[in-house]
């Protein structure tokens, strides 16, 4: 690894379930993990929080869900957005029309995006960045709102999902179409983040592996880190569980886990 590179290693979907909780608390414990993004509305956050409170030195964040999660407000203030049950689909593309076109959709947005970001407060926690569950604050509606409400409650980081082709390739990956629109489209929300007078690492890798960031990969990537600061982010989880083999069959928790703990190893 370079010498001016710095690199972050976080995880999301902290408070998604007990093993989720678990994998977060040892892996920077025991590994390299140095900052988690919380869901304030999964089932595990309570957990997650009072883990958190014991882990001063653990960098926390909101992991703002706003598709395939569960709602702060519920259907009845959500009525446009969520399912009866007050929980937001899983259909991304659909919802991203929604967001961008219909009124009531916009102002629903803004009320959760709202009470999410009270949630966290009402924590204690203090607020140390911002990112979003399948990176929905790329959509331009959605980042608008999360930078313009965040910034009332302290916010000065967001997660640019911006993942360099480049260094895909030089760790054996290719990056298709998508990879570079999307490494395009990020440097419009980095240039909107950086107006608000909001920082944002300057690279981010876990996006094309998300998943699967298991040990080999992970090595991968650090032999060929640009230079600035890297988030590497993950999926972390002590063990596979109902909830995560229903919400992500294919994914590798628990290579992922292992991963953050050979990082300290390999250091």
């Amino acid at each position: 690894m370079r010498s001016d590179a710095e690199v972050i290693f976080s995880a999301d979907d902290f408070g998604l379930t007990g093993s989720v909780n678990e994998a977060v608390e040892r892996a920077h414990l025991e590994g390299a993990l140095t900052q988690a993004s919380l869901m304030v509305a999964a089932p595990a956050a309570a957990d997650a929080v009072a883990r958190a409170r014991r882990l001063p030195s653990l960098n926390v964040g909101l992991h703002l869900v706003l598709v395939e999660g569960d709602s702060v407000l519920g259907h009845t203030a959500l009525p446009t957005i969520t399912g009866a049950d007050g929980r937001f689909g899983a259909d991304q593309i659909a919802r991203g029309f929604r967001y961008f076109f219909s009124p009531a959709a916009r102002r629903e947005l803004a009320a959760e995006i709202r009470a999410q970001f009270e949630a966290f407060a009402a924590t204690g926690l203090t607020l140390h960045h911002a990112d979003s569950h399948k990176h929905m604050h790329m959509h331009p509606t959605v980042a608008s709102l999360m930078i313009r409400i965040g910034r009332e409650f302290g916010l000065r980081r967001i997660r640019v999902p911006a993942e360099p082709p480049a260094v895909l390739r030089a760790s054996g990956d290719r990056p298709g179409f998508p990879a570079h629109a999307l490494y395009a489209w990020s440097r419009v929300i980095r240039a909107q983040a950086s107006r608000a007078g909001l920082s944002s690492p300057d690279h981010i890798l876990g996006i094309r592996r998300s998943g699967h960031m298991t040990p080999e990969r992970v090595n991968a990537y650090l032999e060929v880190l640009p230079s600035g600061s890297t988030e590497i982010y993950f999926h972390p989880a002590t063990r596979r569980c109902r909830d995560l083999e229903r919400l992500m069959p294919d994914y590798e928790h628990v290579a992922e886990f292992e991963a953050l703990c050979a990082i300290r190893d390999r250091a």
